[in-house]
């Protein structure tokens, strides 16, 4: 199997950190130093690794202009993960959604009166829980209950028995 050469671009896009960098880019190129300036949860060192990671991906382009380092977005290798990834199955799931929306639609046009009246909730905790030792079923109090439906110990009495 060959390496896919856009496995970089993915791994740099793993990062909620380096996808941050990468918005930050979005509206034209900045200084590494404001790049760290604009993450203070980051060191300028941890800022530098996830620069170099991008810049590995090809997802920047970092030029030097005197003594600062400009870091680019390069959205090419976005849009190649878009053409393979994304775009095979946008087509579908659009049609698809249109298709719900219009069936939808359909169902909600205005003066039917066939749609069937809204049902009332009802609580059904005690229906979904499972059944434990003994037949009965748990019952859920919430926050304020007994701990999740576990029985109370009473005097005299084992639980095992």
């Amino acid at each position: 199997m060959r390496p896919d050469p856009l496995e970089p671009v993915f791994k740099a896009l793993a990062s909620p950190w380096r996808r941050t960098i990468l918005d930050l880019l979005r509206d034209g190129p900045l200084s590494t130093g404001d790049l760290d300036a604009a993450l203070p949860e980051l060191s300028r060192f941890g800022v530098m690794q996830h620069l170099s990671v991008l810049e590995e991906a090809n997802l920047i382009v970092a030029r030097k202009e005197g003594r600062t380092r400009m870091n680019h977005l390069n959205a090419v290798p976005l849009r190649r993960v878009y053409e393979r990834w994304v775009s095979r199955f946008e087509g579908h799931w659009a049609g698809a959604l249109i298709s719900l929306k219009d069936s939808l639609e359909a169902q909600d046009t205005p003066g039917d009166e066939r749609r069937p009246p809204a049902r009332p909730k009802t609580d059904t905790t005690d229906e979904a829980a499972p059944p434990v030792k003994g037949g009965r079923r748990r019952i859920d109090r919430g926050a304020g209950g007994n701990g999740g439906g576990a029985s109370r110990a009473r005097p005299g009495r084992s639980r095992d028995g």
